[in-house]
């Protein structure tokens, strides 16, 4: 099964270099990538991001979706890659891409993917990066500073190879990104009304609660099931309150 390329997209958030852009639109035509969103970019240059691009990437760069926020881009999606250079507790366990890309050719078929790239000067934060299921960093040899561009030819070439050697048969379109995002923000406040997560941080908490549920591949139905859940317990609180003991 070959990786279904129509359905990748590449996200950059806050680019500070129009040339970067074009040079990423270019990497992406290379490998039979169309789809390229910018967050907030709407004042680059455009003539250096069309020379960058070269005429090659025409199409690329014409089709470009600008966007203010991130949750704004990532609302027609299913599945979110993060790409990072730097480590940390807060950031999560991380894969390198040529694992993201064998782990996306299946999800590929029937669901949108995007793969997120940072400003060229400090990345993704850790917010950015609860919206990932995969977070990637790329291998290097010692000096872990990448190029936009090289950055993200790397990802691209890999999701470009990737196959799955086996057909595994059905496969089922994730939840909704913006869906999902909803049920975290309903479960937060459940929990938090339960006092499971205790208001001084209950974001830490969250975050491993996230990083729990990305194990998965969430459909539809379960996350209506979960929100479903968290409802319940909501009314089981409501009515605790107002029976006389």
């Amino acid at each position: 099964m070959d990786v279904n390329l129509d359905n990748i997209a590449i996200i950059l958030k806050n680019p500070k270099f129009a040339g970067n852009v074009g040079s990423v639109a270019r990497c992406a035509k290379n490998m039979g990538i169309s789809r390229l969103i910018v967050i907030g970019g709407n004042d680059l240059d455009g003539e250096e991001l069309r020379k960058m691009a070269t005429h090659a990437a025409k199409d690329v760069v014409d089709g470009i979706r600008y966007y203010e926020t991130l949750d704004e881009a990532l609302a027609g999606f299913q599945w979110v890659v993060g790409t990072t250079a730097r480590h940390g507790w807060g950031r999560g366990p991380v894969i390198s891409p040529r694992e993201m890309a064998e782990s996306v050719v299946g999800l590929s078929e029937k669901n949108n993917i995007a793969v997120l790239f940072g400003p060229e000067d400090r990345g993704l934060t850790n917010n950015d990066l609860r919206f990932c299921q995969m977070i990637v960093t790329i291998p290097t040899a010692g000096f872990k500073s990448l190029n936009l561009a090289q950055a993200a030819m790397v990802v691209c070439y890999e999701i470009f190879v990737a196959q799955k050697e086996e057909d595994t048969g059905f496969v089922q379109k994730l939840a909704d990104i913006k869906d999902v995002e909803a049920m975290y923000v309903q479960l937060k406040k459940t929990l938090m009304d339960i006092e499971f997560l205790l208001p001084d941080n209950p974001d830490y908490w969250m975050m491993h609660i996230r990083r729990l549920l990305s194990r998965t591949k969430l459909f539809a139905r379960e996350v209506k099931i979960i929100r479903g859940i968290c409802r319940q317990i909501e009314r089981y609180g409501e009515r605790r309150k107002t029976t006389p003991p």
